[in-house]
């Protein structure tokens, strides 16, 4: 025989303030007291934002500085030489959850070489409409050649302009760097690219602990 659920207690018995929670095991936890009712309560949280500090932002004069690790327009990176680390392999493209990357490999030859592989991005294409900054396609990149920079002003009211395409998604060329095509200078073959130790001071050059 059930018996009689004694005066104030359950939902009826609470006062305001009280918020009964069911446990982990199922039962009731402890009710969470407070010397507010429970109106007051969600007004305090109002008033008290009301009287904080207001951060101003004096942008665009003032250009907000992101955090490093920030991932805004993409670039793609060269060899120390000026070859391009693109080999056309269109891992980033299918990594795209957003089918906002279009890339065309091409052979390379000796008269025309361009990067130290068999292919190169002949085309290479970000759809900025589409994309979500996700940075899964830097992820799938097996040669670190796509890397996502701290640029992030990239609106534009015209839709053509944000197709970025593949001159201008390259890194600048850096001092002792030549504009592809050329021959290897770095080695006979793409190994001495892609397994040796990097050479200081070189923004271009892999990380021995990436690597390892």
């Amino acid at each position: 025989m059930t018996e009689p659920t004694p005066a104030g207690a359950g939902a009826a018995g609470r006062t305001g303030g009280e918020v009964e929670r069911a446990g982990r095991d199922g039962g009731a936890a402890p009710a969470r007291r407070s010397l507010l009712p429970a109106p007051g309560q969600g007004f305090g949280v109002t008033f008290a934002q009301m009287f904080r500090k207001v951060t101003t932002e004096q942008y665009p004069e003032v250009p907000k500085v992101t955090k490093p690790r920030y991932h805004g327009r993409h670039v793609l990176n060269r060899h120390p030489d000026g070859l391009e680390k693109c080999v056309g392999c269109e891992l980033c493209a299918w990594a795209c959850p957003a089918d906002a990357i279009y890339v065309e490999g091409g052979d390379n030859t000796e008269d025309a070489r361009y990067s130290p592989g068999e292919r190169y991005g002949a085309v290479y294409q970000i759809n900025y409409l589409r994309c979500i900054f996700c940075g899964l396609c830097i992820e799938a990149c097996p040669t670190r050649s796509l890397t996502m920079s701290n640029d992030f002003e990239l609106a534009d009211d015209d839709r053509q302009s944000l197709i970025y395409t593949k001159e201008q998604l390259m890194a600048p060329l850096l001092p002792g760097m030549e504009a592809p095509p050329h021959a290897m200078r770095l080695g006979d073959d793409e190994k001495a690219y892609y397994v040796r130790e990097p050479e200081a001071g070189s923004a271009a050059e892999p990380v021995t602990a990436e690597r390892a």
